[in-house]
């Protein structure tokens, strides 16, 4: 009994670190703010185009949500003990058809520590008429 509770603690608060950090983060795009609050300093990096560290994640990151034409639409928000999963609806222009990104990340003590993400871009036909979301 005392090893649930404890799971469902730790999921409660990482449920809370990653909420918060996904509204500083995609919605109000205060790229540094949620950083400094919720990535550890030696973050580690598994997107190949992105390199390791909370300071490398800022700098590369930074100009994209800058962009009043991208857009950022969280769809899902799961978490499970030390693992969070953020499914986002990203458009790089408003023309744009987009994709469907999900951000995975690992916490540890309070803090994120890891991250990997699949990327899949809108097809421009689909088979049904509700892809991606």
């Amino acid at each position: 009994m005392a090893t649930t509770t404890a799971a469902a603690r730790e999921t409660a608060r990482n449920r809370a670190i990653i909420t918060d950090f996904a509204r500083r983060f995609y919605t109000l795009r205060q790229v540094r703010t949620a950083f400094e609050a919720y990535v550890a300093p030696d973050y580690i990096q598994h997107n190949p185009g992105l390199g390791d560290g909370r300071e490398a994640a800022i700098a590369a990151l930074t100009p994209m949500f800058s962009d009043p034409g991208h857009s950022f639409s969280i769809r899902h928000i799961v978490v499970d003990g030390d693992l969070a999963a953020i499914h986002i609806f990203v458009k790089p222009d408003p023309a744009a058809r987009g994709a469907a990104v999900a951000d995975f990340y690992r916490l540890k003590d309070g803090k994120i520590v890891e991250h990997w993400d699949v990327i899949q871009p809108i097809p421009e036909k689909a088979a049904n008429p509700h892809p991606m979301f």
